[in-house]
């Protein structure tokens, strides 16, 4: 049971640093919030002290506090040494320095985060850890220790190549700084969120508990976000396991009839999928285009390695063996010929049966009904369901470990699930056998009316989604 956290007064955080380190993008990934504040690679982006809360549980848990950059704090700590000697300690100089002119004049943005910080329970002093450990920094550091307030520092950036954490974490330990959070803006950490609210209370004890509250819940958003996002993957692929599409013989004799039958169903799969990618972006408090299922027939129109490939769905077809079929259609082949759709071919009728087990006797009757009336059923290949599982479970796990600052549009293209970075992605084809029920409901197509509302659909989709967030989760969650 998480304790409530409107119990507790809200914390207020000053997130403090120099200019250009991160300090909004640092808040934009902890408040999952993208459209929060301004960022760009100009100095001094922030000039205001801008707040922001933490909901947790509909009350404001922590305010945070976007200061200005720290701009000239060499000049600063030199001004504070200058102050006369009757201030006894540093806190009193920062304090003498604000009700003098100087606030006003030459250190005015200074100024505006020295007040703030006096006012907070803590800082957040965010580092760029690409950049050496200079004395302006140094100065910085005991100006924010003159103010006699918690401070945890945050190391930026600290994914980036020839990064200087050590010598920044060497250099905070000799000023009395020995926890630190290793973080990056674009492309958190896993567990570096968790870090740093546990850092803080061992930092602000009187208000440990209220923390692990915080913690709490946010473990529980994570999870009701993962859960969601992988509802949204099932339902998609139950969809596309019960697509069917009955076509009469003659019609395939045409060539340019059997293009337009593929071409449509793949445009009855296309709407529905693209759909998902963006309801997926919006679970994890993204916006819309944040994120590109490039190489899928909705992107741009680019076929070269899409989704419905022949070299693609052969690739998949090696990677998935004979044990993972689900079974698509009378007569299932890899039938790269037909894109990735799986057309009855006249096979023998005992053939025919016995490709019938994986989904279930039911569908025996009408099948035999249409291969009398000389009627084919057009259906999505097992590979094509593979390649599209796989593509949306990467997705929603590069989405679990992107920060919400990130500037480039995330790309996520059409591989077999054994090439993937998907987290247990080789049990993916174990977890789609349980779409063989879907193959005997076409009903549980979305786009067919009464589809999304069956409660044995809700259940399937229920079941799966369950077993893909497993895949989607990211090791030490």
């Amino acid at each position: 049971m998480i304790a409530p956290t409107d119990s507790y007064p809200p914390l207020d955080i000053a997130v403090v640093g120099h200019t250009n380190v991160g300090k909004t993008s640092l808040l934009r990934t902890l408040l999952r919030q993208p459209d929060f504040g301004q960022v760009c690679d100009s100095a001094g982006t922030t000039r205001h002290v801008e707040r922001t809360d933490l909901r947790i549980q509909g009350a404001v848990a922590v305010r945070y506090f976007d200061t200005p950059g720290l701009e000239d704090s060499v000049a600063l700590h030199h001004y504070l040494q200058s102050l006369p000697g009757d201030l006894p300690t540093p806190l009193e100089r920062v304090r003498a320095f604000l009700r003098g002119p100087e606030a006003q004049a030459a250190f005015e943005q200074e100024a505006k985060v020295l007040r703030k910080l006096l006012e907070a329970d803590a800082a957040i002093y965010v580092i760029d850890c690409r950049e050496d450990v200079l004395p302006k920094y140094r100065c910085e550091i005991e100006i924010l220790s003159a103010c006699a307030k918690p401070v945890m520092p945050v190391l930026n950036f600290a994914r980036s190549p020839g990064h200087q954490a050590q010598a920044w974490q060497s250099t905070l330990a000799a000023y009395h700084l020995h926890a630190s959070v290793l973080f990056d803006a674009v492309a958190p950490f896993v567990g570096a969120e968790r870090q740093l609210y546990e850092d803080l209370g061992v930092l602000l004890r009187a208000r440990r508990a209220q923390l692990q509250a915080i913690l709490d819940d946010l473990a529980l958003q994570a999870q009701e976000r993962r859960l969601a996002a992988c509802q949204l993957v099932a339902s998609v692929l139950v969809s596309a396991a019960a697509m069917r599409r009955e076509v009469p013989q003659a019609a395939l004799a045409d060539p340019a009839h059997k293009t337009a039958l593929l071409r449509g169903f793949r445009q009855s799969l296309t709407p529905q999928v693209a759909a998902c990618v963006q309801a997926v972006l919006a679970v994890y408090g993204f916006r819309p285009g944040d994120a590109e299922v490039a190489d899928l027939p909705w992107s741009s129109g680019r076929w070269d390695a899409d989704l419905f490939h022949p070299q693609t769905l052969l690739d998949a077809g090696h990677k998935l063996g004979k044990g993972a079929a689900v079974g698509a259609a009378v007569g299932l082949a890899a039938d790269v010929a037909l894109a990735g759709l799986s057309l009855g071919t006249g096979t023998a009728l005992g053939a025919a049966v016995g490709g019938l087990a994986s989904q279930g006797w039911s569908q025996v009757p009408r099948k035999i009904a249409n291969r009398m009336r000389r009627i084919e059923e057009l259906t999505l290949e097992d590979e094509v369901l593979h390649l599209l599982a796989s593509t949306l479970v990467r997705l929603c796990a590069a989405l679990e470990q992107r920060g919400h600052a990130a500037w480039q549009r995330l790309h996520v293209g059409a591989q077999p699930a054994a090439d993937s970075a998907a987290p247990g992605a080789p049990a993916l084809r174990d977890l789609l056998a349980h779409l063989a029920p879907a193959r005997s409901h076409p009903d549980w197509e979305q786009a067919q009316p009464g589809g999304a509302t069956d409660a044995r659909r809700q259940r399937l989709v229920d079941a799966l989604a369950g077993q893909l967030a497993t895949l989607v989760a990211a090791p030490g969650d």
